[in-house]
């Protein structure tokens, strides 16, 4: 939540050609405790300056040669996808106003200032593009959530299908292979209701940083839920270069991991699948990987099956 301090600490560009209004303007926002508060008399400088700074607000005169105020706001719309322009508009001209918020700024101010009003204006501005920042912030959280699982960090199941989908079209485009393996521990739920959930989910945690460590850095490893994990290789020379990378994967699996004090053995089942030789989509692809998981098992754990064809 913005506070006080927050708004106070709000970077600040004063945008204005006459240097008697910039002094004015600078002495007045720090007399009233204002601490990052910046002047340029160049209205050229302003869109590589808010490139550079990212100001809070912008206190931009509307009358100035050379580029003139509308001119700067085209400008800055450029750097502002959002399309949130933090102008307050400085004009002498009542017609200006429309004009001004028109073209985005967000407020103005009129010429000669009456210093209250500009005070309470440039308040009222940095508290909203305050609250507009953590409304974006807070938005890429929630999406940074949804498409990640929380205990390990590693893509879900939904991130992990989209970059399966954008693979495959990839894939089918260059006649290339991909490949997921389907992994899940042996006898997890064992630990789980010995040891407690508390070393369960460190275990988990531990699983997925070795995953991650173990293959490529283009590859996705995820968490499906529970003891399930797949890895995605985006590319493939064929099903023995898949199965080596399972291998090697079951293999770092199985070492020892030590655990709030305990030394845990575990190791862990997979089933292997590829595109094009086991299906066409992320769905039929995870499918086939899961019936050979399934397969894995039954040959007695700490092992890896290929898909039937």
């Amino acid at each position: 939540m913005v506070d006080q301090a927050d708004i106070l600490r709000g970077k600040i560009l004063i945008v204005d050609d006459q240097p008697a209004n910039v002094l004015l303007l600078e002495q007045m926002l720090q007399a009233a405790g204002f601490v990052a508060v910046t002047s340029t008399l160049q209205s050229t400088s302003v869109c590589d300056l808010h490139r550079e700074h990212r100001y809070d607000l912008i206190l931009l005169d509307l009358e100035m040669p050379g580029m003139d105020g509308f001119q700067v706001m085209e400008h800055l719309a450029e750097l502002e996808p959002g399309g949130y322009l933090p102008v307050l508009a400085i004009t002498a001209h009542p017609a200006h106003k429309l004009r001004a918020l028109q073209g985005g700024a967000k407020d103005f101010i009129s010429k000669p200032f009456d210093l209250p009003e500009v005070l309470m204006r440039v308040r009222n501005m940095l508290e909203v593009r305050l609250l507009h920042n953590e409304a974006i912030e807070h938005g890429t959280m929630l999406e940074a959530l949804a498409l990640t699982d929380p205990l390990t960090g590693l893509a879900n199941r939904r991130l992990l299908t989209d970059r399966m989908t954008m693979a495959l079209i990839r894939a089918r485009r260059n006649k290339s292979a991909m490949a997921v393996i389907y992994l899940d521990l042996d006898g997890f739920k064992a630990i789980n209701d010995t040891l407690g959930h508390d070393v369960g989910d460190a275990l988990l945690q531990g699983v997925a940083a070795r995953l991650v460590a173990a293959v490529r850095e283009e590859d996705t490893v995820a968490r499906l839920g529970g003891d399930e994990f797949m890895v995605a290789l985006w590319l493939v020379s064929g099903p023995a270069d898949a199965t080596n990378v399972a291998a090697k994967v079951l293999a770092v699996l199985s070492q020892p991991y030590e655990v709030k004090g305990h030394e845990i053995r575990v190791t862990a089942s997979a089933g292997v699948a590829l595109y094009p030789l086991h299906g066409q989509d992320a769905e039929a692809l995870t499918k086939c990987a899961d019936a050979a998981l399934y397969e894995a098992k039954r040959a007695g754990k700490n092992t890896f099956h290929l898909a039937a064809t």
